[in-house]
């Protein structure tokens, strides 16, 4: 861990000041003597909530609960993993796109016992607790339901309306738990803006002007079912499918400034693409007479993908759309990722106040990719749409993961304010890639995690963490694939040397919650030490042929502090009004190979400020 002076000392003041602040604490009414806070069904009936969502909207903080973008982790992830920040019934839903956060417009209210804001670590919750987790306590019935319907008009600025449609019918019958939707909602989008290009001396190059309309409808069917076949025994099958379309059309007009009077061109582009993706996950549970579990998850997924762009040419805006537009530009990219995931565990008690999960997960994660580009001049060739082929370097390509990771994880509640949870996850895979270029590696990394939670009191939560965390690698990094951000580059080359990047990241967290639920403020100083961080590398075949790719950089740091506010405005006779604020400061640095000289490190930049 490299830390110079001057960080080292904002580190240390930083310390010293959430430290100090723990002795204006005071109680509130509204936790548990394990520190997990809890909102009864009944408090929420003053707000007339229809679905869970509405329900979670009005506890304050719930935004840093439910972040789980934590150290700018993604839950795009491969495999499953130990985390999840919603429980269901104290249960992990086995599902990816189908996961809980996505339940909670489909549950109704009326079916909520209780909230719980787990803040502390135990081998009886279904997931390791990297910050806090909201599990949601289903009433229990011999039999009930309850249907929810949502109907929405969306009105766009440019006149545009789009209707939103959701239906969900949730309940039990019997030992039976049940949860079927279905919707269909609009993501319609219009963009209208300007560009100006500048020489290197600062004369003026070109005014473009875009027109891009995108056209996306998602239809959404999903199921969650789940059988208590005793107390001991139970099974949940999750069901998704899902298809959004993204159809794209876009209209460019350039003035060319470089000549004595402006010349005008117009470029029109009609994107169709095709999106969707289904799911199927399940798990079961057996719990043994002395309290020991047993629990195995399996989720098979599959998502797919294309996008052919069409560029057309024209001289004037009365020839956009007509037969004398000349065609310039076909890029066709396709994609097929399938995962097939099984992950099981044994929990178990070896004292009163000690627990431990020995377990392990097996994923096999394939992409298919496929890129054609065409350019001018026209040719008969229905395959590149009429244009004339060209050779693009690892353009077809099959990567396929096989990934193995042993985990074991130890609880120890050392007293009734003080709890620890360590963890040491062990990953061994194999990444392989064949079509255009063939080449197989294996990596093995080690991850041990130590996460300690003091309760000072049940106002103040203090944290301090510690963990080895290793990146997954983005297989669309393996191959060429198109550059929608460049308008001057239609591809971007593939790596396939690409390696993980790897860091250890600390952590210090002072969580409060203010008296009577008046909020939360919570405040977070991190440090990472960052190895084999991607960027942008050089692999220009010539000096006049500039090109680059992601690559590995090198080694950097990041130091930052979040400062987090949720107050609720009962102070001023306005219960029901919620306020949030955030601040985030940071300081990063890496020695980037490509352009000389130090840069932040991506995606650290200075920080930024939220209110709401």
């Amino acid at each position: 861990m490299r830390l110079t002076g001057s960080k080292a000392f904002a580190l240390a003041t930083s310390i010293n000041l959430l430290l100090m602040s723990a002795g204006f604490a005071q109680d509130t009414q509204s936790e548990n003597a394990d520190s997990t806070i809890i909102y009864d069904g009944a408090f929420f009936e003053q707000y007339a909530p229809i679905t869970v969502s509405d329900m979670l909207d009005r506890i304050p903080g719930i935004g840093l609960v439910l972040d789980t973008d934590t150290f700018g982790q993604s839950n795009s992830t491969r495999g499953l993993g130990a985390s999840s920040q919603i429980l269901i019934d104290g249960k992990r839903l086995a599902g990816k796109a189908n996961e809980a956060k996505a339940q909670l417009d489909r549950i109704s209210a009326s079916e909520v016992q209780r909230i719980e804001i787990i803040r502390g670590t135990s081998s009886e919750l279904d997931v390791q607790n990297s910050g806090q987790l909201v599990n949601i306590v289903l009433t229990q019935a011999q039999s009930r339901s309850n249907i929810s319907a949502e109907v929405a008009l969306n009105y766009y600025e440019d006149g545009t309306t789009e209707p939103d449609v959701s239906l969900a019918l949730s309940g039990q019958r019997g030992k039976l738990d049940y949860v079927l939707s279905g919707s269909v909602a609009s993501d319609y989008n219009h963009i209208d803006s300007v560009e100006l290009s500048l020489h290197g001396d600062l004369s003026p190059n070109e005014i473009v002007r875009f027109d891009r309309y995108t056209e996306k409808t998602t239809y959404n069917l999903s199921s969650n079912l789940a059988y208590n076949f005793s107390d001991s025994n139970r099974l949940a099958i999750n069901l998704l499918y899902r298809e959004n379309d993204p159809p794209q059309k876009l209209l460019r007009s350039i003035a060319d400034l470089n000549a004595a009077e402006p010349v005008i061109s117009y470029e029109r582009e009609a994107i169709a693409a095709t999106a969707s993706n289904w799911e199927i996950g399940s798990d079961f549970q057996h719990s043994f007479a002395n309290g020991s579990k047993f629990k195995i998850l399996m989720i098979v997924n599959e998502r797919e993908s294309r996008t052919t762009r069409e560029r057309y040419l024209a001289d004037s805006l009365a020839e956009v759309g007509s037969a004398t537009e000349n065609k310039n530009l076909f890029l066709d990219n396709s994609s097929r990722y399938r995962e097939q995931i099984v992950r099981s565990s044994y929990t178990w008690s070896l004292a009163a106040n000690q627990g431990i999960e020995l377990g392990l997960e097996r994923a096999k994660t394939t992409q298919d990719s496929a890129l054609a580009l065409g350019l001018a001049p026209a040719v008969d060739s229905s395959a590149y749409g009429g244009l004339t082929p060209v050779a693009i370097a690892n353009a077809n390509s099959t990567v396929e993961e096989l990934r193995y990771e042993a985990f074991a994880v130890h609880n120890m509640t050392i007293n009734s304010r003080l709890s620890l949870e360590s963890s040491l996850v062990g990953e061994f895979s194999e990444i392989s890639q064949s079509g255009d270029i063939t080449n197989t590696r294996d990596f093995d990394f080690i991850k041990p995690k130590v996460d300690l939670r003091f309760d000072i009191n049940q106002s103040l939560q203090l944290g301090l963490s510690v963990e080895r965390q290793v990146s997954q690698l983005s297989f669309a990094d393996f191959s060429a694939a198109t550059n929608n951000r460049d308008e001057d580059q239609d591809t971007i080359a593939g790596n396939p040397e690409l390696e993980p990047e790897q860091s250890w990241r600390y952590n210090l967290n002072l969580d409060y919650r203010l008296p009577n639920d008046g909020g939360v403020l919570n405040s977070r100083l991190f440090y990472i030490d960052v190895e084999d961080s991607i960027g942008k590398i050089d692999i220009s075949p010539s000096q006049d042929v500039l090109r680059t790719t992601n690559g590995n950089v090198g080694s950097g740091e990041v130091l930052g502090l979040s400062l987090d506010a949720s107050i609720r405005f009962g102070f001023i006779g306005l219960p029901e009004a919620v306020m949030s604020a955030g601040l985030l400061v940071q300081d990063s640095s890496i020695d980037d190979p490509l352009i000389g000289f130090e840069r932040k490190v991506v995606p650290y930049d200075r920080g930024s400020f939220s209110l709401g």
